[in-house]
């Protein structure tokens, strides 16, 4: 005899499918490549959408590192959410004492080997600089945004951020090469159907 759930199982599964295509319908990816006044890629950028209206709950991210590799961070440009962990594990035989200075987190680990027992909670959005009181070539950028959509670009200063709901939105854009204090730079951006591809030209922390 035939099973009166699979009726119900059918409809269920065409229903989740259905659901599924709305959402891909709704969704776009946001591919945006980040350049300097002459045109070269800028790797290490920050890109981040976050909604006009509607703030997107984020959940902190189970833990990060930032680690100490022939004097260097490693690595320079990191992007957490609000309320990560971030360790800093010392793989140098010389010990390093790593600082921050920043608003956004105030912190120090004074001179220490191998890892600190207590990572760093990163509980504020923004950008902070770090910096090692021994080493004065090291310095390195953990950016901690309050949206879960954001990327990172690579060499080539392309960033995608896959499955943007559809809606308006500011994009914003930092780098490095952003005086400290400065503001990211911010675009108004419209996500609709389609994939969206923007182009952010970066001129002493400002945009065109």
């Amino acid at each position: 005899m035939r099973s009166r759930r699979a009726p119900v199982f059918h409809f269920l599964a065409a229903l989740a499918a259905s659901l599924a295509c709305a959402h891909a319908a709704r969704a776009a990816g946001v591919t945006v490549a980040v350049a300097d006044p002459a045109g070269r890629p800028l790797a290490d950028a920050v890109v981040t959408l976050e909604p006009v209206g509607a703030r997107v709950p984020v959940k902190p991210m189970a833990g990060a590192q930032v680690e100490q590799v022939d004097r260097h961070f490693v690595p320079q440009v990191s992007v957490v959410t609000v309320g990560t962990p971030v360790s800093f594990p010392n793989h140098d035989t010389v010990r390093h004492h790593v600082y921050s200075f920043s608003p956004v987190k105030t912190f120090e680990l004074k001179l220490y080997a191998g890892t600190p027992h207590e990572p760093v909670v990163f509980d504020k959005p923004g950008v902070a600089v770090l910096g090692c009181n021994i080493h004065d070539q090291m310095v390195a950028w953990v950016v901690v945004v309050d949206t879960p959509f954001y990327a990172r670009s690579g060499a080539t200063g392309r960033a995608r951020i896959a499955d943007v709901p559809a809606g308006g939105y500011q994009l914003r854009v930092w780098h490095a090469s952003i005086p400290e204090g400065t503001e990211p730079t911010t675009v108004p951006l419209t996500v609709a159907a389609a994939d969206v591809e923007q182009r952010i030209v970066l001129v002493q922390g400002s945009a065109r």
